[in-house]
C-alpha cells in the first residue's frame, strides 16, 4: 500500500512538472515570435531609410480617420501605446492590452481635429472573469456644413453638405497566462459625404507579452485588415443623351459614374514598454513603437508617463519620427485620477496637446470611470 501511494504521488508530481515545463515553453515561444516580428520590421525600416526611391503609396487608402489617436493619454505619449496595458483605448492601439482591464470601465474622448472637424471616441468594457474581457467602442469624425458650389453657381446653390466617418468595434481580449494576452476586434466602418456612402468590415489582432526581464512588455498588432471601400449613392447618377447630333433617338439615358475601390489603412505596429522606476508613490513608464503602414513610410513613436501616487500624471512624446514630410511632432499632456471615498470607483480626466506644424495644433480631452 505504501509503495502504491508513493507511485501515485510521484506520478502526480511528474505530471505537474510536465505541465509547468509546457507552460514555460509556451511562454518562451510567444516572446520569441514577437521579437522575430520586431526584427523583421526593423530590417524593413532600415531598408526604407537607405532606399530613397521607395514608393510610399501616400494617399492611396480610404478611412484615414482610423489612423487618428483616439485618446488623450496615448496621444500625449506620442502614440507609443502598443505595449501599454489595461486602458480602454487599447482597443485602438493593441486590443491585447485590454486583457489586463479589471471590472467595468467607460471612457469618452473629444478633440477639435484639423480644419474645424470634430473627432469623438467612446468605449466601454466588461470583465467576464475567466472568459476574458469584452469591449465596445465607437469612433466618429464629422465636418462642419459647407455650401454646395458649382461652376455655374460658385457662390452656392442654397444647399449644404457635410461628411461623416463612423467605426463601431467589438473587442475581445484574454490573458492566456499571467504574462501573455491576446486580443482581437471586428469593426464596421462607414463613410458618408452628402448623398454618397461607403462601408467595410475590418479586423484588428494583437498580442502582448510581459518578459521576465524587469517586466519589459512587448506588444504587436495588425489593424484595419478588411475589405475595400467604394462610394455609391445618388450623386453618381446622371442623364445623358448618347447621340446629341441626331433627332429621333433616345433623348436621355440614365447612367452612373463608375467609382473605384480603395483599401483600408492597414498597419503593423510593434512596441516595447516598461517602468524605469516604480514604487508606491512614483512611477515612470516609457514606450517605443515602430509602425509599418501600407500607405506611407515607416516611422517610430516614443513617449513617457510620469505618475505621482497614481493620482497625477504628466506625459510627453514625439510621433512619426524618421518619416519624411510629416507635420506631426511634439505631444504632451496631463491627467488626474480620483478614487471616490469609500468605494472602488475611479474617475479620470486627461488632456493632451499635439503640435502639427503648419496645421497648427490639436487638443484632446478625455473622461473615464472604472467600477
Amino acid at each position: 500500500m505504501e509503495c502504491w501511494i508513493d507511485e501515485v504521488g510521484e506520478d502526480k508530481e511528474t505530471r505537474l512538472t510536465i505541465k509547468r515545463k509546457e507552460s514555460d515553453n509556451m511562454q518562451t515561444r510567444f516572446p520569441v515570435l514577437i521579437m522575430l516580428l520586431a526584427a523583421l520590421f526593423l530590417s524593413s525600416l532600415h531598408a526604407q531609410v537607405d532606399n530613397t526611391q521607395t514608393i510610399t503609396k501616400t494617399g492611396t487608402t480610404v478611412a484615414q480617420f482610423l489612423k487618428i489617436g483616439v485618446d488623450a493619454r496615448g496621444a500625449a505619449m506620442g502614440g507609443a501605446f502598443a505595449a501599454m496595458e489595461g486602458d480602454l483605448s487599447a482597443m485602438h492601439w493593441n486590443p491585447a492590452g485590454l486583457g489586463h482591464h479589471r471590472g467595468v470601465g467607460a471612457m469618452f474622448a473629444h478633440s477639435e481635429w484639423l480644419a474645424d472637424m470634430n473627432f469623438n471616441y467612446a468605449a466601454i468594457a466588461f470583465n467576464l472573469g475567466e472568459v476574458g474581457i469584452m469591449g465596445l467602442n465607437v469612433i466618429s469624425l464629422s465636418t462642419p456644413e459647407e455650401a454646395v458650389r458649382t461652376v455655374e453657381r460658385p457662390e452656392g446653390t442654397g444647399e449644404l453638405f457635410n461628411a461623416n466617418d463612423l467605426a463601431i468595434g467589438l473587442t475581445f481580449a484574454r490573458q492566456l497566462t499571467d504574462r501573455f494576452s491576446i486580443g482581437g476586434s471586428v469593426k464596421f466602418i462607414r463613410q458618408n459625404i452628402w448623398h454618397m456612402s461607403a462601408g467595410a468590415v475590418a479586423l484588428d489582432i494583437g498580442a502582448l507579452f510581459t518578459t521576465p526581464f524587469k517586466n519589459v512588455r512587448l506588444g504587436a498588432s495588425i489593424v484595419n485588415f478588411g475589405s475595400d471601400m467604394r462610394l455609391d449613392g445618388r450623386d453618381i447618377q446622371f442623364s445623358n443623351d448618347p447621340d446629341p447630333l441626331n433627332q429621333g433617338n433616345v433623348e436621355f439615358v440614365n447612367a452612373l459614374y463608375e467609382t473605384e475601390s480603395f483599401p483600408l489603412p492597414l498597419a503593423f505596429r510593434v512596441g516595447v514598454a516598461t517602468e524605469l522606476y516604480k514604487n508606491e508613490n512614483f512611477r515612470l513608464s516609457v514606450g517605443l513603437d515602430a509602425l509599418h503602414p501600407n500607405d506611407n513610410t515607416e516611422s517610430v513613436n516614443g513617449g513617457a508617463e510620469l505618475a505621482f501616487a497614481e493620482t497625477l500624471f504628466l506625459r510627453g512624446g514625439y510621433g512619426t519620427l524618421f518619416r519624411k514630410d510629416t507635420e506631426e511632432g511634439l505631444a504632451m499632456g496631463a491627467g488626474l485620477q480620483y478614487r471616490l471615498w469609500g468605494t472602488s470607483t475611479k474617475l479620470r480626466v486627461d488632456y493632451a496637446y499635439a503640435d502639427f506644424g503648419l496645421l497648427e495644433n490639436v487638443q484632446r480631452f478625455a473622461l473615464g470611470v472604472e467600477f
